[in-house]
């Protein structure tokens, strides 16, 4: 990850002290917004509108109201587009007079545009991309306005949900006139040993002078554990004046801590760009990881001399009641609940997150498959990216590669998903290789793949496209990657989509070549719902709902891929075909059987006498099942791994399962209640203390029980939440993809028996108070102190 020194500021007044050549000013707070296309908005004077203050980042369009009549259709969800301004007035003291400023914004969907008292400076048509502008020449002594148009007017343009804004974080870049390039500092460790680490740092270095100058970088490291870790420097070299240069250096770390799965030793370089004369120039500091890594063709992916099976989750970028303005305390507790099932990898499902995004992954040490296109110029949605694909995509293509070549947890580039341009092969390589080279050239450390879609229809294992690539990626149909394997085994394979069947799992954990796979999906997701239809606003495919909430095919697939013990029990109510070997047209059209396969519930709506299909997913060599105390058999674990079937007469009470190792000690356990009717509220904090700040959320799992604190899995009552004190609600969820209530919204119904309060401190002292009640239930208190 690349950063210079990030400084808060309080108020909208940059200051020497503040910001000085090299550092960056958290630019989020202070703005202004409104909706709709507004005369005069870019201009100083502003234009007449209903502007109302925002702090960033800031999804608009998650406000709502979800409508079936949207011109986002279900593919975005429902919910509204259009254009929207945001502004924000700023003063630049007399002291920054011969610095250079420049705006970096992580994220404006869509077709943003920049401007700076009244001049534009900036435009980008990719929502997705990170932009930086240099505004210098148009700054004036005293105020200033920065003003940004975010555009969503064409739909439909998105297969998902994209969001509005300005929705992700800006920053104030402040420099001399010899600064870093943005994202211009490289850091790779091209040999590890036990005893040390060599580390190479690049910096492409900007001379904005109208002089020539010399000069050196002075790398200081340090460890994981915050230590000083190593100091070297490199070579002078001149910095003609209007050119960009590279600089380079060269040193070792001694008994280097890697970064690995579950493992996020991270160590920060700071990059000193120094002149003969001893003056810094320009400082700059990424983190970066110490691992090796590699894809092979027999034997699939190596981290740091080992072979590792990739059990990864595609996953999309919005955060569910957050839309695509995601907190990173969301993440977080997505993330780590997927590592929890086993997960170990994440395909950013079909475009760049947000640094901040990777940055987690860094620390939480999660691997990641880092995707860059969902379509190239064929369209997938008529208003969607490929009508600017072509004079985009390579600006695009190398500003990704170069922001987030430092993270460790990057492993692999994807350059498109399911692209429609490959039955036109010699248009489809040419983009493929032009691709590819941007990224070789950024990045010369990490492989490219691509999600091919029916290779074998579009013939890309016969006219040579596949492989072009360094790895091949496919999605779905384990066996045909495994045949174009074996007709080729030079061929380095990995599975980019996957369905979360045991039939597409077993292949890929057999076959020692597959470097593993990503299933569709981690996670629910707001949009994609237009086969559904409405009021269907989400895409229920997740291993995880909404809120996160594990499924029971999340716990199936927790026992094919934790580490830990697992056992959990499930009731089977209906069958689901896989349809995903079958052509494409059938596997669409095939219904599948209505209701929802299997619930982990022991309240079934038939009270009377009669047998339920139960199904243990166990990773245990053993299980025993009771009902009401009394042991219903041991079973083993089925070598194929399916689930371990009983069927077992219904009885009211309690059903239990008891997992065993080897030795026959009992190492998990997992029960179910019948339910009565619902009575109360139950709530549950997953924080005890909550400080103020975007990213810093605090989760209350809401849940309606019955007299015996038993969850009632079908209540649906209107539950209201109120919050007192020091903070303040910020979203509101129940995970139900058919429930078009607004996030923002402190009445909504239990979905499953449950919901889910998130919560904001708007202080850093004193009591926030969060009550959920609902009709003929008793109400819930839970109490969050709020800290600095």
């Amino acid at each position: 990850m690349l950063k210079r020194y990030v400084v808060a500021v309080a108020a909208l007044m940059l200051s020497s002290s503040g910001a000085m050549a090299g550092e960056t000013v958290n630019f989020d707070a202070g703005w202004t917004f409104a909706k709709g296309d507004i005369e005069g908005a870019e201009s100083v004077a502003g234009g007449a509108a209903d502007w109302k203050p925002v702090t960033l980042p800031h999804d608009w369009a998650i406000a709502g109201p979800f409508d079936q009549t949207a011109a986002s259709t279900g593919s975005g969800g429902w919910l509204p587009t259009g254009v929207a301004w945001y502004r924000k007035s700023f003063a630049l003291t007399p002291e920054l007079k011969g610095k250079r400023v420049f705006i970096e914004l992580g994220g404006v969907m869509e077709r943003g545009g920049v401007w700076i008292n009244g001049m534009h400076v900036g435009h980008r048509p990719n929502g997705y991309s990170s932009v930086r502008y240099e505004i210098t020449d148009h700054l004036k002594d005293g105020d200033n306005v920065i003003a940004v148009r975010a555009d969503t007017s064409a739909q439909p343009a998105s297969r998902w949900y994209a969001g509005g804004g300005i929705y992700r974080h800006v920053k104030l870049i402040v420099t001399g006139d010899i600064h870093v390039e943005g994202w211009g500092t490289y850091v790779t460790t091209p040999k590890i040993d036990a005893a040390s680490a060599a580390v190479k740092v690049e910096s492409a270095i900007r001379n904005q002078s109208k002089t020539d100058r010399t000069a050196h970088l002075e790398i200081t490291l340090t460890g994981p554990d915050g230590k000083p870790a190593g100091t070297f420097k490199g070579a002078a070299q001149t910095l003609p004046a209007g050119r960009v240069t590279k600089l380079s250096a060269e040193g070792a770390l001694a008994q280097p801590k890697l970064w690995d799965i579950g493992q996020g030793n991270l160590y920060t370089a700071e990059v000193k760009v120094v002149a003969d004369t001893g003056e810094v120039l320009e400082t700059d500091r990424s983190t970066f990881g110490v691992r090796t890594i590699a894809f092979r063709a027999d034997t699939g992916f190596w981290l740091n001399g080992r072979t590792i099976k990739l059990k990864g989750t595609a996953i999309h970028a919005d955060g569910g009641a957050f839309g695509m303005a995601v907190p990173l305390s969301f993440y977080e507790r997505r993330l780590r609940g997927l590592q929890a099932l086993g997960v170990n990898a994440i395909r950013t499902a079909h475009h760049p997150f947000s640094p901040e995004f990777l940055d987690l992954c860094d620390r939480l040490g999660i691997v990641v498959m880092n995707e860059a296109f969902d379509m190239w110029t064929v369209a997938k949605s008529p208003k969607d990216y490929h009508l600017f694909f072509t004079d985009w995509s390579s600006l695009d293509a190398r500003d990704f590669a170069r922001r987030d070549r430092n993270h460790p947890s990057v492993i692999i580039w994807s350059i498109g998903n399911e692209i429609h341009d490959t039955p036109y092969p010699i248009v489809a390589k040419s983009i493929l290789t032009r691709l590819q080279n941007i990224f070789h050239e950024e990045d010369p450390s990490r492989p490219v793949t691509m999600a091919l879609f029916r290779p074998n229809t579009t013939g890309d294992y016969k006219n040579g496209l596949a492989d072009l690539l360094d790895v091949v990626g496919q999605n779905y149909r384990e066996n045909e990657l495994i045949q174009a394997h074996k007709d080729k085994p030079t061929r380095k394979i990995i599975g980019t989509e996957n369905s979360k069947n045991r039939s597409s799992w077993v292949p890929v954990r057999d076959y020692a070549p597959y470097a593993g796979m990503f299933l569709w999906t981690g996670a629910d997701y707001l949009g994609e719902a237009d086969r559904a239809g409405w009021p269907f606003i989400s895409n229920p495919s997740g291993l995880v709902d909404r809120t996160d909430v594990v499924k029971p095919i999340g716990w199936e697939r927790a026992s094919w891929w934790a580490e830990t013990p697992v056992v959990r029990i499930g009731r089977r109510v209906t069958e689901v075909i896989d349809t995903s070997e079958l052509p494409t047209m059938v596997g669409v059209a095939m219904p599948q059987p209505k209701g929802p396969g299997v619930l982990n519930d022991w309240t079934p709506q038939e009270n009377g006498p009669h047998t339920e299909k139960v199904e243990i997913v166990a990773n245990t060599p053993t299980v025993e099942l009771f009902l009401n105390g009394k042991s219903l058999g041991r079973k083993p674990r089925n070598a194929d791994d399916s689930a371990i079937r009983y069927d077992v007469p219904f009885a009211p009470g309690t059903i239990r399962v008891v997992g065993y190792d080897a030795a026959g000690k009992v190492v998990a356990q997992d029960e179910l209640k019948t339910a009565s009717a619902p009575v109360a509220v139950r709530l549950t904090a997953e924080q005890t203390a909550l400080k103020p700040g975007f990213d810093h959320v605090g989760f209350i799992r809401a849940e309606v029980v019955d007299k015996n604190g038993v969850r009632v899995p079908d209540a649906a009552q209107t539950l209201s939440v109120t919050v007192e004190g020091a903070g303040q609600l910020a979203a509101f969820d129940n995970g139900s993809p058919t429930d078009s209530t607004i996030f923002s919204s402190p009445t909504r119904k239990a979905w499953n028996g449950r919901a889910l309060v998130m919560v904001r401190a708007n202080d850093t002292k004193g009591k926030i108070r969060v009550t959920v009640s609902g009709l003929g239930l008793k109400p819930a208190t839970v109490t969050l102190d709020a800290k600095e």
